[in-house]
C-alpha cells in the first residue's frame, strides 16, 4: 500500500503502519536512482558505508515529500573577536497543512581546520605574518609525507561562508530526522568535497598539489601556476573546436562570480563545480595562464587547501 507523500512524514498520535514505513523507505531510493545524480545530490565518502547526502540532494527530498522549510531559521550568533561561529535552528512542516514534522541543528565555526588555515599566497607573505598566525604542518598523500606552509585566515573574510555552512547542515539534518532516512546516508559529512578520505583524526587530509603542465614549446619557460578564491556563476560544455570539428574530450569552462573563466577537461573537477553552482561557496582554484586562457592544474579546484576568502587574488 502506497500513501500519499504527506502521509508519510506525518507526527500524528497514531503511528505510522509498516507498509506506509516501508512505502517512505522506497520512494526515497526510487528518487535517488531516478532523479538524484551521484556526485551532485550525494556522494559516496571512502571509508563510509553509505552514501552522503548533499544540500541539493536534501531539497530534491524536501520537494518529493511536499515538506517545507523556515526560510531563515533560528540563527544563534556564538562568535568571539577571534572566531566566526554560527548554530542554526531549522524547521520543517507540512506545505498542505503547515504544521510542524520535525527540526534540524547545524553549526559552523571558522576555527574547523580547513576554514581556520590557508596557503600563504608567497613565500613572502609568510615571512611576513606575525609567529603565531603561521605555522608549517605535515601533510601526506599518495604515501609521500612533506611540509606545508600555512597563515591564519582572518574570520570576518569568511562570515557569510561559515553561516550558510551552518544553514546547510542544518537543512540536511533536519531532512534526515523527518524522513527517517538516517539509516539511507551518512549524517555529518554534508560538507566534505567528493573523493576525499578521511584520516585517522576524522578529518580529511589534504592533497599534495600536483603541478602538471601541459608540454612548453622549446626555448619558453613553463608558466608558474598562479591561485585564486572564486565562486562559481555558471559551468558550460564545449564540445566541438572553432573550426567545428568535436574535441577528443568535453571542454568545461566554469565563470567565476567576477566574469573570469577557467577551462578543464576533468570531469571531476567540473562536478565540483557544478555543486557550487549559485550555491556562495568559495573554492580556490589554481591555475596556468596560456595562449587559450586560464587553464585549470590538476586536482586545481578544491575546498581544503585554502578556506574561502574574499574574491579573487589574480585575473
Amino acid at each position: 500500500m502506497v500513501m500519499e507523500n504527506e502521509l508519510m512524514v506525518r507526527k500524528e498520535r497514531k503511528p505510522l503502519t509498516a507498509a506506509e514505513i516501508v512505502a517512505q523507505v522506497k520512494l526515497i531510493q526510487e528518487v535517488m536512482e531516478a532523479v538524484m545524480v551521484k556526485d551532485v545530490h550525494y556522494g559516496k565518502i571512502p571509508g563510509t558505508a553509505k552514501p552522503t547526502l548533499y544540500k541539493p540532494g536534501a531539497e530534491k527530498l524536501l520537494s518529493t515529500f511536499h515538506i517545507g522549510v523556515d526560510p531563515e531559521g533560528r540563527i544563534t550568533d556564538l562568535s568571539t573577536e577571534d572566531e566566526i561561529r554560527y548554530r542554526v535552528l531549522v524547521q520543517g512542516y507540512r506545505q498542505m497543512t503547515g504544521d510542524p514534522l520535525g527540526t534540524g541543528l547545524g553549526e559552523c565555526s571558522s576555527n574547523e581546520e580547513k576554514y581556520k588555515w590557508r596557503k600563504p599566497v608567497c613565500d613572502e607573505e609568510f615571512d611576513e605574518t606575525v609567529s603565531d598566525r603561521k605555522r608549517i604542518v605535515w601533510k601526506k598523500a599518495e604515501g609521500k609525507a612533506y611540509q606545508q606552509k600555512q597563515v591564519r585566515m582572518n574570520p570576518i573574510d569568511i562570515a557569510n561562508t561559515i553561516l550558510k555552512m551552518a544553514k546547510k547542515r542544518s537543512l540536511v539534518d533536519m531532512t534526515l530526522t523527518v524522513l527517517s532516512a538516517s539509516d539511507i546516508f551518512d549524517q555529518d559529512l554534508e560538507d566534505l568535497p567528493d573523493g576525499m578520505e578521511l584520516g585517522a583524526n576524522g578529518k580529511q587530509p589534504i592533497k599534495e598539489p600536483q603541478k602538471k603542465t601541459s608540454p612548453q614549446p622549446e626555448g619558453k619557460d613553463k608558466p608558474k601556476p598562479e591561485s585564486a578564491m572564486i565562486i562559481v556563476k555558471n559551468v558550460t560544455t564545449q564540445t566541438k573546436k572553432k573550426d567545428g570539428t568535436v574535441m577528443k574530450s568535453p571542454l568545461y569552462i566554469i565563470t567565476s562570480d567576477t566574469g573570469i573563466e577557467y577551462r578543464t577537461f576533468s570531469e571531476s573537477l567540473m562536478k565540483i563545480a557544478n555543486k557550487e553552482k549559485g550555491m556562495g561557496m568559495a573554492l580556490l582554484v589554481e591555475f596556468e595562464k596560456g595562449p587559450y586562457g586560464n587553464t585549470i592544474i590538476e586536482d586545481g579546484l578544491s575546498y581544503v587547501d585554502q578556506p574561502p576568502g574574499d574574491g579573487e587574488n589574480a585575473q
